[in-house]
């Protein structure tokens, strides 16, 4: 029995963090929880205090958050090649941009999909300053190269990517041609595909009950 279990849903967040285990090339083991029943529940509730997922459990290890999912895994396995190593310079933009998606982006994304607009003149007492200055940086980092990274894909473009994929999505990002380039490269990669096919294929089995 492998010791690497994904706690999740394929409607949710979860589809990140397969998509990051299917990169990694380790087996692993999907337990799948519902919103009102299973993520609710004490068993999970142990796991992730939140009641959300994904969750992964690593031996005696549980990692929640989608970005520090896909940064643990990453360095976990080290032989999938999806971090730099410590001391390597692009270490710097690799946690850079995984942590700038999953803060000022993730906080400007949602608050103007729900509405929110930042005071004029506010903008210094908010992380991300404003939603225009947020897709603009976003922009100048997938738009130099393939990769966050240049030419070699990693974890931050699991989780950047991702990102970027459900704005495009739900509308609730620009589509630029460089965010819809970069999601279209990501879209391609076997794993990517894999991950996708699963969770898709639960979706539609559920569809069908």
């Amino acid at each position: 029995m492998s010791d690497l279990i994904l706690y999740t849903n394929p409607m949710s967040r979860g589809r990140i963090a397969r998509w990051m285990l299917e990169e990694v090339g380790q087996p692993y083991r999907a337990e799948l929880l519902d919103y009102k029943g299973a993520m609710k529940s004490s068993h999970y509730l142990a796991i992730n205090p939140m009641g959300k997922v994904p969750a992964v459990q690593h031996g005696d290890t549980i990692v929640t958050e989608t970005a520090a999912i896909c940064a643990y895994l990453a360095d976990a396995f080290p032989e999938a090649g999806l971090a730099p190593p410590l001391r390597d310079p692009r270490r710097g933009p690799y946690f850079r941009w995984m942590f700038f998606a999953a803060g000022p982006y993730e906080a400007a994304v949602t608050n103007k999909a729900f509405g929110f607009e930042v005071p004029a003149g506010r903008e210094m007492s908010i992380g991300y300053g404003s939603y225009a200055t947020v897709m603009d940086a976003l922009e100048q980092a997938v738009g130099q190269g393939d990769f966050i990274l240049g030419d070699q894909f990693s974890a931050a473009d699991v989780y950047v990517g991702s990102q970027i994929a459900f704005g495009l999505m739900f509308g609730t990002i620009e589509k630029r041609p460089a965010f819809e380039a970069y999601a279209q490269r990501l879209a391609a990669r076997p794993a990517a595909q894999r991950a996708a096919a699963l969770d898709d294929a639960l979706i539609a089995a559920a569809g069908d009950k």
